[in-house]
């Protein structure tokens, strides 16, 4: 969503259609349609008549505001209706749209002269030209400028024949600047291999940079090479679960062709169990699209659905795994991927690895996302997503604001942590996750320019667009919630786990060596891209502790255990004075033959967000402690 952007109306955000439209007699707005950088100022005129036009129409469902009410009270735990699921086929039957409203919209839309290009029970899609969508939608379409690119964009809000009765939700697509994903900044491209030099440290602090200058009045550890399962089962409570009999769903864009093999290859290797035949399956799509590097690159995408597969086997080695690849980094694509695992109801916990900054978020397409994430909630169904990995994202993109889907009302976002575990796999402490990094001075007697500059952190913050949801309220700090808005808005993350890549987690990937072969190799990775797959891991032993039975969408649970010692409460200064570990990296990210570099990387910096005592905008209520997944015991 544009950052300049203020909340639409909360009935669209919701789900519920937008209302009728004095300006424009018989039609019902479609609210949020028209993009906040589609101004006057901006516009270049009126698109081609000929020109082509790909949209989806989003249908509303015979009860809008009864699904987002029934989604709330079976998520809440102080409602009667908590935990009184439905089945996917009751939850469409209930609030889905109806074949009569199917056949309707999918009428209106040929008589305009669209092409209908595909039908399903979320949306009905169209091709065109310019000409036939504005008839369709009553707008007009103009190019605009954004940024040093020109994009075409309706001129109006769209609208839709209020004959239908508000069947059609929102509509995406006529507006074609680029909605796409990305995924975690801190994996490496897999097409290359990429290495670790040492020296390393086995776990926190066991191996001194004792040649290396001080950093903060003492000697610092060397990072770790990486922590596995076992080192983070004990840090955060898993006790003797393992989420058997629960699934649990991953989506990514695209699919890795090596996964099995490097799964199994790395259980084997760190002590995991060993994946059992049907343990780990694939949903993917008939066919790919925007693979090139220039757009999507794929072939970057396969070391993040590696690292999410690893890490839920790591956390929950008895959970069975579903990894529901996307045709594309496109928004929907993934929307589709998630849809599919509603429709079918692959999965109780959904693992999300990807996001964008809220920004380039348009209403309609937040709409369309949680839609799916009601749906979702109604069966029982939590999704949970990465908060980013840029901080406050100033550094970024010169704008403070948060990540999308992360910031929708309806999922679990998940910031960020370094985790430090010690001798015996002792959980010690964690801060939130933010680097500043600085080299090693020439003559190798200091750092330059110490701590130095930031380099990434964990995702969070204020939403500009979003409403406070009711189980942030009297958790989230007023300064927090109110920060742009004075009613209050949705603050990221609710939960976090370990995510600094300096005190990171080791994945194996098959990956192409400088000499053209390809082999296992691991290397120590981070980001909230590993945080969400972990709690969606711990989520995972906590539906075991219940006896099986779903959290679904978790948050109004994770906010009631709030101050409880379900948590770790993390703050940037745990040990109260300032931390920090050595790094030394090949400089060709493969051995020494270009030579090492040597930096120290200060932890809890991360950008202008603080962890401090209590709920924070980079942790939310803290990490899972060793009380967290036997409180589920008790619901």
């Amino acid at each position: 969503m544009a950052a300049t952007l203020p909340m639409i109306a909360g009935a669209l955000a919701l789900g519920i259609p937008a209302a009728h439209a004095a300006d424009n007699p018989g039609r019902d707005t479609l609210a949020g349609t028209r993009p906040a950088w589609a101004t006057a100022k901006a516009d270049k005129g009126a698109t081609s008549n000929s020109a082509q036009v790909s949209a989806r129409v989003y249908l509303a469902g015979k009860d809008a505001a009864g699904l987002a009410a029934y989604a709330k009270a079976v998520s809440d735990p102080n409602s009667a209706s908590y935990g009184k699921y439905l089945s996917a086929k009751q939850a469409q039957s209930r609030f889905g749209a109806t074949k009569a409203q199917v056949a309707a919209v999918t009428s209106w839309l040929k008589s305009a002269g669209l092409k209908v290009t595909g039908v399903t029970q979320h949306y009905v899609s169209v091709t065109g030209d310019v000409a036939a969508a504005e008839k369709a939608f009553g707008t007009q379409l103009h190019n605009y400028t954004k940024g040093s690119k020109t994009y075409r964009a309706p001129s109006r809000t769209a609208s839709a024949p209020d004959s239908l009765k508000g069947a059609v939700l929102t509509v995406t697509g006529l507006d074609n600047a680029p909605h796409k994903a990305s995924h975690s900044d801190q994996l490496p491209g897999p097409g290359a291999v990429f290495k670790n030099a040492g020296p390393f440290s086995s776990y926190y602090g066991s191996n001194v940079a004792k040649t290396l200058p001080d950093a903060y009045g003492k000697k610092i550890p060397y990072a770790v090479k990486g922590y596995t399962g076992k080192q983070l089962r004990a840090a955060y409570g898993a006790g003797t679960y393992t989420g058997k009999g629960v699934r649990v769903a991953i989506t990514d864009a695209y699919a890795s062709p090596t996964i099995a093999f490097d799964a199994q290859t790395y259980a084997k290797k760190h002590g995991d169990a060993t994946w059992k035949t049907g343990q780990l399956s694939q949903s993917l799509p008939k066919k790919y699209t925007h693979t090139g590097a220039d757009e999507c690159d794929a072939s970057g995408w396969y070391g993040e659905e590696t690292l999410d597969v690893e890490a839920v086997h790591a956390v929950a080695p008895a959970a069975n795994v579903t990894y529901v690849g996307a045709a594309s980094c496109m928004d929907d694509d993934l929307l589709d991927s998630l849809s599919k695992i509603v429709d079918k109801h692959m999965a109780d916990i959904v693992s999300n690895s990807w996001g964008d900054i809220e920004a380039n978020q348009t209403p309609d397409l937040a709409a369309a996302y949680d839609q799916v994430f009601q749906f979702g909630a109604v069966e029982g169904i939590g999704f949970y997503f990465s908060s980013g990995d840029n901080g406050d994202e100033v550094a970024h993109t010169g704008v403070k604001q948060v990540d999308t889907p992360a910031n929708s009302a309806w999922v679990t976002a998940v910031g960020g942590t370094s985790l430090a575990v010690g001798k015996g796999d002792k959980y010690l402490w964690e801060t939130g996750w933010g680097t500043e990094k600085a080299n090693l001075s020439a003559d190798g007697k200091s750092w330059e320019g110490f701590p130095g500059a930031f380099t990434s952190g964990a995702g969070g913050g204020t939403s500009k667009t979003v409403p406070e949801p009711a189980y942030q309220k009297g958790v989230v700090p007023q300064a927090l919630a109110t920060a742009n808005n004075a009613a209050g808005n949705r603050v990221v993350p609710d939960i976090s786990a370990i995510a600094d890549p300096n005190t990171g987690f080791k994945v194996g990937q098959t990956q192409t060596f400088p000499d053209g072969s390809e082999q296992y190799a691991e290397y120590r990775i981070g980001g909230t891209s590993l945080a969400a797959p972990v709690i969606a891991a711990v989520q995972a032993l906590a539906q075991e502790a219940r006896g099986g039975k779903a959290i679904g969408f978790a948050n109004p649970s994770i906010y009631a255990k709030y101050g409880s010692k379900a948590y770790h409460d993390v703050t940037d200064n745990p040990t109260g004075s300032g931390l920090a570990v050595a790094r030394v990296d090949f400089v060709n990210g493969v051995d020494d033959s270009d030579g090492l570099a040597t930096s120290v990387r200060s932890l809890g910096k991360d950008s202008s967000l603080s962890a401090v005592k209590g709920y924070d905008d980079v942790t939310g209520v803290g990490t899972p402690a060793n009380g967290y997944v036997e409180s589920y015991r008790k619901h």
